[in-house]
């Protein structure tokens, strides 16, 4: 892992993300680019927009350019107090820091190439206001996103043990392939899970074995377990009981039709479980 991209919006949730950056870094090394991406929605919304009608053309403009003004100075507040986060938490390490205006789900393309991993968290600065919902520029960003994302919990906890929920699918094959080939979790307690439709125990045995016989090879002693239920809820069970600070899965494996009838493991696994969670599309 050579680079790793956090997108904050300077809430409460990005200082959160911002120590388990600099965990990672510590753990792998990698460099890190801090995002800032200034929503122009905000000065689109009807709220504004009305201003033109009711000020005329030119009072309009002075009022528009002076919260573009206000937005300019708060980008810069919120790089400046991740500067300061970062020197006190890793000094030796040297972030790089990129206000841009845009969208963030367009704006994290430009950088997603050069990077190994991307980190946001799970709310953003309206989370006093929606508590129960996720934030949904990360589930956008989290759906688009062609490289691994790290979504940050509301509270940072020293990683000592991390759940791997495998299914087999093409997604847990990358995470199965990235656990084998880096060395930064390899001293922490692996717990390798897979859940199971009570008519598929057999199947779902042999893929996990299979998966267990990688990480063994890799160099882990993974605890493997198999449950039978409902993912969202066996696993964050297992990830309350067990005292897991770390899950690691795939992400939105199935269509999205089917994510619209029924909902999305992955969202539910997000929202249910209080730790940070490592996706793999």
């Amino acid at each position: 892992m050579n680079k790793i991209l956090v997108c904050t919006d300077g809430s409460a949730y990005s200082f959160v993300c911002y120590d388990y950056a600099a965990w990672m870094t510590q753990r792998t090394g990698a460099a890190l680019e801090i995002l800032y991406v200034s929503d122009l929605r905000q000065f689109e919304v009807p709220m504004v927009a009305d201003l033109s009608g009711s000020l005329g053309v030119q009072p309009y403009q002075a009022v528009l350019g002076k919260l573009q003004e206000f937005e300019q100075e708060r980008a810069k507040a919120i790089l400046e107090q991740a500067r300061k986060h970062f020197a006190a938490k890793t000094p030796s390490a040297t972030p790089t820091f990129t206000h841009k205006l845009g969208f963030l789900v367009d704006t994290f393309h430009e950088f997603e190439a050069h990077v190994d991993l991307i980190m946001l968290g799970k709310r953003g600065e309206n989370a006093n206001f929606a508590t129960e919902h996720l934030g949904s520029t990360m589930e956008r960003v989290v759906r688009a996103s062609h490289k691994p994302c790290l979504v940050t919990s509301r509270a940072f906890k020293p990683v000592e043990r991390i759940l791997f929920a495998y299914d087999g699918g093409k997604s847990c094959q990358k995470a199965l392939e990235f656990l084998a080939t880096t060395s930064a979790f390899k001293d922490l307690e692996l717990h390798l899970v897979t859940v199971a439709a009570q008519s598929e125990e057999e199947t779902a045995l042999k893929t996990l074995q299979a998966a267990e016989g990688v990480l063994r090879a890799a160099g882990y002693a993974p605890m493997a377990q198999m449950l039978v239920g409902a993912p969202d809820n066996e696993i964050g069970t297992y990830v309350e009981g067990r005292g897991i600070n770390l899950v690691i899965m795939g992400a939105y494996g199935h269509n999205r039709i089917r994510q619209l009838i029924i909902g999305s493991t992955t969202t539910a696994m997000i929202r249910r479980c209080r730790v940070p969670v490592l996706l793999f599309r």
